[in-house]
């Protein structure tokens, strides 16, 4: 990794500004968390900068306040649980301080008064909408609580805020977390290095919504497999009917000249050779399986991959030394439309010799939910960043970290 990690620095009695993603999934009236995968996923930087004597002022956003105090979007239920979570990992007790603002005299007091190896929990970023703005004065205010940045909200950093790239400018030096090192290093080595064959799987409803990533990868992969809603487009290009599927008439074109792109550079692009079709989009819908080389029935659609796609699918993850999984391959929110997602994330977790790495928050739930998480090389905490990744695009967050 080309920029600053925390551990090239010196930051025992330092005051850190360490900007983490918090943005969990909370109970309707906002007092009780759903999920602490995000507050788990940063606690290696935490535990560190404790252990070598940092002061810690931590900083996150949570929901869309809308630049309004709204209770229901604060940050103190997750100062609670990241005591307990820190109190079990250091087997003591271990009280998060809370301030009621990410600014003003309160913050400043509780982060002046931080003794070695305290954590101090800043309320929800988003309060001001300066922050979204990315305000020069209140990225001034929010550098002015301490010494050090670090940028650990890999979910976060394509966006270029007060708190993720404005402050980076302000406290030197600005480096990267353990979770945004170990998320800019794998993904970075799948792009730029990757062991072959490289095989990468693009799942999703639309081909607008991953048409970059398709594009930036195509130059880079051996395997190419299409799944999702956007199947049905790239069977549209080849002058199949599908029915009532889920059909971008106005990327058919686009679709025609992927597939060709593909022929031309010799890249394997890999699309369902079978479907299950439903005779509505419903969770009990009637089904029957269907191959993509023949027209649909006109009132069906497709909600999942069928058994010969699964089947050719896995046969190429066998080979496979590093794999990029993004999107799912069908309805599977819907049981009965889940057994192609579900399918590839098996496949995934057998192959023992690859390098896998899996982003997007659809995929990232279905591996969590199949149990298979732990045979995963890397799981991305970042949708939109991990996406915008893939598509070769730089990250203001990282960009504005200092370089090696």
């Amino acid at each position: 990794m080309a920029k600053l990690s925390i551990r090239d620095i010196d930051i025992a009695n330092k005051r850190l500004f360490i900007r983490v993603d918090f943005n969990v999934p909370l109970s309707e009236d906002g007092s009780t968390i759903t999920d602490d995968t995000r507050i788990k996923a940063t606690l290696p930087t935490i535990l560190y900068a404790i252990e070598h004597n940092a002061k810690l002022i931590l900083a996150s956003h949570l929901g869309r306040p809308k630049g309004k105090v709204n209770p229901k979007y604060s940050l103190k239920p997750v100062a609670a649980r990241l005591s307990e979570l820190l109190a079990q990992k250091l087997g003591k007790p271990v009280v998060v301080r809370f301030a009621s603002d990410c600014i003003g005299s309160e913050a400043t007091e509780l982060a002046t008064k931080l003794a070695a190896g305290e954590v101090l929990l800043l309320e929800n970023l988003r309060y001001h909408a300066e922050e979204e703005a990315n305000d020069p004065a209140f990225a001034k205010k929010l550098a002015a609580l301490a010494e050090v940045y670090v940028n650990d909200a890999f979910g976060s950093a394509h966006r270029a805020h007060a708190s993720t790239e404005g402050i980076a400018h302000l406290l030197k030096p600005a480096v990267a977390g353990l979770l945004l090192e170990k998320e800019i290093t794998y993904l970075g080595k799948a792009l730029e290095s990757p062991e072959k064959p490289f095989v990468a799987i693009i799942g999703g409803s639309k081909i607008s919504g991953k048409i970059d990533v398709i594009q930036n990868l195509l130059d880079k992969v051996s395997t190419l497999i299409i799944v999702g809603g956007q199947v049905y487009t790239f069977l549209r290009a080849q002058g199949i009917a599908t029915g009532k599927s889920l059909v971008e008439e106005d990327k058919i074109e686009l679709a025609k000249e992927i597939l060709a792109k593909a022929k031309k550079t010799g890249v394997n692009l890999l699309l369902p050779v079978d479907n299950v079709l439903a005779d509505k989009f419903d969770a009990a819908a009637n089904t029957q399986l269907w191959d993509s080389n023949k027209d649909f029935p006109a009132d069906w659609q497709g909600l999942d991959i069928g058994p010969k796609a699964i089947a050719a699918i896995e046969d190429v993850l066998s080979k496979a030394k590093t794999i990029v999984w993004n999107g799912p391959a069908g309805v599977f929110e819907f049981p009965k439309f889940a057994t192609g997602t579900n399918a590839i994330a098996k496949a995934i977790a057998a192959n023992k010799s690859a390098t896998s790495i899996i982003g997007g928050g659809d995929s990232v739930s279905a591996i969590n939910k199949s149990g298979l998480a732990s045979q995963i090389t890397h799981i991305s905490t970042g949708g939109g960043a991990s996406l915008e990744f893939l598509e070769g695009k730089k990250l203001p967050g990282v960009e504005a970290l200092n370089n090696k």
